[in-house]
């Protein structure tokens, strides 16, 4: 895994609440195909509106790009050259490349070869001249998690599944979550367009107007779903099963057989992250599986609270303000002295 821990626990050291019986995701990036279905589900259960105009990056496939205020979840597209797999071969892993699952044929005439969807090959080909990596990024749901942290209204809100969601009705948009969030994950909602729009928000001939513009908005688990005793839409549509969803403790304990399981093909490169209660944030409700480094995916490879240092930084600032107190003193009572005299 590519996150690490510090000389310290941070966890203790920020007097961390660790909250029992969560839930949360496991993110298996090694059976993902790309199909977007995730997002699909996501933006038509919560309403998303969509992101951009539907035009062409120029960059990739991938034409969402990132995670978002209107696109909770988001499939990325890594794709590597062969200087980039060069690249990375030095260091001496095995690399895997994704893509499109092919059917094994049988034996028989062509007209007997009709397995089922579960007899599909997953097994990620050799690709020395390119690959692909595809990963279903979403809200991390940190156990500590900066946004709760520093958001002044109180509209940041940790339910009662573990997770963080965003009360729209008490959000004031001043975006201090934005910046307290290690993973850019938070962001204030605009009408997504660069077209004229009206004032209401939508472009121009369009209905309907975009909701909660201008407030901060992110993944919420589907926390209406989970009260119903629901699987979130993202996970109760990926047709490959590479998004889990159920308590932590049985995701984490999934994707460390996952992992271990992919170690003994020979894909060495396979790794957690987000699984380590010792991280920068006390571990995540969103557990993914990768094979590449964290950086390769966009994810910081050892993501920080940005609050976890608060009670050091206090007693520092203390330290220094006693210091300085008692310097003022000294010199106060040396002047008086010399003024006797």
């Amino acid at each position: 895994m590519g996150q690490l821990t510090g000389p310290t626990d941070p966890s203790a050291d920020a007097h961390w609440h660790v909250h029992e019986a969560r839930r949360g995701f496991f993110t298996d990036t090694s059976i993902c195909i790309g199909c977007k279905a995730c997002e699909v589900a996501c933006k038509e259960w919560n309403r998303n509106p969509r992101d951009g105009d539907l035009e062409l990056t120029g960059m990739s496939y991938d034409n969402t790009v990132a995670l978002g205020a209107s696109t909770w979840r988001h499939v990325a597209f890594i794709e590597q050259d062969r200087e980039r797999i060069e690249r990375a071969r030095e260091s001496g892993r095995a690399l895997v490349g994704l893509g499109m699952p092919a059917v094994r044929g049988g034996d028989g005439p062509a007209s007997e070869e009709m397995p089922a969807w579960g007899e599909a090959d997953l097994t990620p080909p050799d690709t020395p001249e390119f690959r692909w990596l595809m990963s279903s990024d979403v809200c991390k749901h940190c156990t500590h998690a900066g946004c709760l942290d520093v958001c002044p209204t109180g509209a940041m809100m940790r339910t009662e599944f573990g997770t963080v969601v965003v009360q729209n009705d008490i959000c004031n948009g001043c975006g201090t979550c934005v910046a307290g969030c290690p993973f850019g994950v938070v962001e204030r909602r605009s009408d997504g367009t660069v077209a004229p729009t009206v004032r209401e928000g939508h472009r121009k001939g369009e209905q309907p107007p975009v909701d909660n513009r201008g407030i901060a908005q992110k993944c919420t688990l589907c926390y209406d779903r989970l009260r119903d005793d629901e699987t979130p839409a993202c996970a109760k549509t990926c047709p490959t099963t590479s998004i889990k969803f159920g308590e932590r403790e049985e995701m984490v304990a999934t994707a460390r057989e996952r992992v271990a399981q992919l170690h003994a093909q020979g894909m060495t490169e396979a790794r957690l992250y987000g699984a380590n209660d010792d991280d920068g944030v006390g571990g995540t409700g969103s557990v993914f599986l990768l094979l590449d480094e964290p950086e390769v995916y966009g994810l910081p490879p050892d993501p920080r609270v940005c609050t976890a240092d608060l009670m050091t930084m206090y007693k520092r600032a203390g330290t220094a303000a006693a210091g300085m107190i008692a310097a003022a003193a000294v010199s106060f009572l040396s002047a008086r002295k010399k003024g006797r005299r």
